[in-house]
């Protein structure tokens, strides 16, 4: 196995750098900024400079990996168009060139209420909505994926526990972005994770379970 992780630098995805790096799995990583992505990464990783919004050149970039990690989204900006060129056309040119590659599993981190059209965050240009477009699109490509949608998003762990529910199940709660970044690089090691959406918060009353564990629970 190596990995492929598309938003390398961001707090979610610099963290799912080093879970893969921690289980010894050899990381390619995908930045717009060369030196940005030399200081914040771990030693040992393979760095590509490139944007998820270019399609061009996409699948050299993927190189030889075999699984792909997508942990890229759009800031808050004053860009209308932001999610959708980050989100959403970002994804899917990432879900193109997987295909074209034959990755063997495309894990997308997206985010709880993405189903609901009516939520506060689409203020911020529909950000929700085309994160469940680009969703749609890797359910829809053939590609074997597993959907990660992690509620509200904390930089500092804890000793909370994870409970893992099936699409549209939970719709509040939040977890460390360390929390998700395991569960993203565990389902690359289960079976049972693909094909699937996993809504994820963490509690402190939750039973301390493994990913395996938390899939059978709503198998």
């Amino acid at each position: 196995m190596k990995a492929f992780v598309a938003g390398a630098t961001g707090e979610t995805g610099r963290r799912i750098v080093r879970a893969l790096v921690e289980r010894q799995i050899p990381v390619r990583t995908l930045v717009r900024d060369r030196v940005k992505g030399e200081e914040i990464l771990p030693e040992g990783v393979e760095i590509v400079v490139g944007d998820v919004g270019d399609r061009r050149g996409l699948e050299d970039k993927i190189g030889d990996c075999t699984v792909l990690l997508c942990a890229t989204g759009a800031k808050p900006s004053l860009n209308p168009l932001g999610p959708f060129e980050v989100d959403y056309v970002g994804t899917k040119n990432l879900v193109d060139a997987a295909k074209l590659k034959g990755i063997e599993q495309f894990v997308l981190v997206s985010s709880l209420c993405v189903s609901r059209l009516f939520h506060p965050l689409n203020l911020f240009w529909l950000v929700l909505y085309w994160k469940r477009q680009a969703e749609a699109y890797l359910q829809k490509s053939g590609a074997n994926y597993t959907i990660v949608r992690p509620g509200g998003l904390k930089l500092e762990d804890s000793a909370d526990n994870i409970v893992l529910e099936k699409a549209d199940t939970l719709f509040e709660g939040s977890l460390s972005r360390t929390k998700v970044a395991k569960v993203c690089v565990d389902a690359l090691f289960e079976a049972k994770a693909r094909n699937q959406i996993l809504e994820i918060v963490a509690r402190p009353d939750a039973p301390e379970q493994s990913l395996g564990e938390l899939l059978e629970a709503i198998a």
